[in-house]
């Protein structure tokens, strides 16, 4: 798993879901997802929140610390990429 730290500003975030996981009590797990794109750069990045870091709100502009996980799991056959956000810390100016 390729992991990739910096700073970033938030484009836009979803309204959080919930989806089903064996991993929690209950079996469903919250999940967002938060566009970021690079500071000083042109990459932007669509990322999962899980759990409570997914409940959290950030505005388009917000200017965040990230810790992203690249990651791949197949799925019926299929290969799918997804980026998963390990920590997301706002910061103030």
């Amino acid at each position: 798993m390729k992991t990739m730290k910096g700073f970033f500003k938030v484009v836009k975030q979803s309204e959080p879901i919930k989806v089903p996981s064996q991993k929690v009590e209950g079996g469903q797990l919250d999940k967002s997802v938060v566009t970021l794109q690079e500071l000083g750069g042109r990459n932007t990045f669509v990322c999962s929140l899980f759990g409570s870091s997914a409940l959290c709100r950030w505005s388009p502009g917000d200017v965040v610390f990230a810790s992203l996980y690249f990651c791949a799991h197949e799925h019926n056959g299929n290969v799918y990429q997804e980026i998963k956000v390990g920590e997301l810390i706002t910061m103030v100016s």
